[in-house]
């Protein structure tokens, strides 16, 4: 995995991180209303997938963060899938991403880890109240973090985490299979969704050695700034933010709702407070990413 070249690219610049995939395959007509999300078009449309991660590079994103968020094999069986197709489905996520990246040149891929929860379609990324202790939810990621780790990436990109019980388990597999990481957890504030503090999410994930940066991501845009500080309170590790539009998912309803809020404007506030990885989550689109490479050049 190239997390070392990735490294040293920081060591000079900030790097852009790419933006929303299933808003953009959604809005070029591919279904990503299933429980499987965007990894249904991942299945049936690897081609859509493709053409965003082109045109995320192409807007200027160093780092192309895989489809791979909802591919899990549980996810999968709910659906009426095999386990197998899960794997398959993990590895065709890097796949696209690196051939990207190859085509434009220049970058990484960073494979994409989601919560427990994001594999209920029910919305408890957003919560925390999974109910699994760090055991059950090392178990339930151990398969998959090896499986994106031996696919081409660069590093894996631990995302939307809710809980210190997921990032104690993610950081004990993280250790015991020797794979380079950044971890970002989904904040309600100065706390996580789960209500447990910042500062000691930050702190258990950077304790980890095979974690090279920490930060916050699916967060409304102006939560960014003190996130970013906390972060460096506690570590210096690279600080990784990309927060959403500023929109909030009702998961019954599987909508968005309020108003887009994204300002590229306080992106050289998040660099000078000591970001490191800057993007764009969901309801993100090239556009934003354009006009966070201009702000960081």
């Amino acid at each position: 995995m190239g997390d070392a070249a990735l490294l040293s690219a920081l060591a000079d610049r900030p790097l852009v991180i790419d933006g929303g995939l299933g808003t953009l395959l959604a809005e070029r007509g591919a279904d990503v209303s299933a429980p499987l999300w965007s990894a249904q078009p991942l299945l049936e449309q690897p081609d859509a997938i493709l053409a965003v991660h082109r045109d995320y590079f192409a807007a200027g994103a160093d780092v192309a963060v895989t489809a791979s968020y909802q591919v899990s094999e549980t996810g999968f069986a709910s659906a009426g899938r095999e386990a197998g197709e899960a794997r398959r489905m993990l590895a065709r996520s890097v796949d696209l991403a690196v051939r990207a990246r190859d085509e434009a040149g220049r970058g990484w891929v960073a494979a994409s880890v989601g919560p427990y929860g994001a594999s209920l379609a029910d919305g408890s990324e957003y919560r925390g109240d999974d109910g699994l202790d760090v055991a059950a939810l090392r178990a339930w990621h151990h398969d998959r973090l090896r499986i994106l780790a031996d696919s081409g990436a660069d590093l894996v990109a631990v995302e939307t985490i809710p809980s210190l019980r997921e990032l104690e388990a993610l950081g004990l597999e993280l250790d015991d299979a020797g794979i380079r990481a950044w971890i970002s957890v989904t904040p309600d504030g100065e706390r996580l969704r789960t209500g447990e503090p910042l500062a000691d999410a930050f702190g258990l994930a950077a304790a980890s050695d095979r974690v090279i940066a920490v930060g916050v991501n699916c967060c409304p845009p102006e939560q960014v700034l003190d996130a970013v500080a906390i972060a460096r309170a506690v570590t210096d590790k690279p600080v990784v933010a990309y927060p959403n539009s500023g929109e909030t998912w009702n998961a019954v309803a599987r909508t968005w709702h309020g108003t887009p809020g994204f300002d590229a404007g306080l992106v050289r506030s998040w660099r000078d407070a000591g970001a490191n990885l800057i993007g764009g989550c969901c309801r993100t689109r090239p556009a934003d990413i354009a006009a966070i490479a201009d702000a960081l050049a």
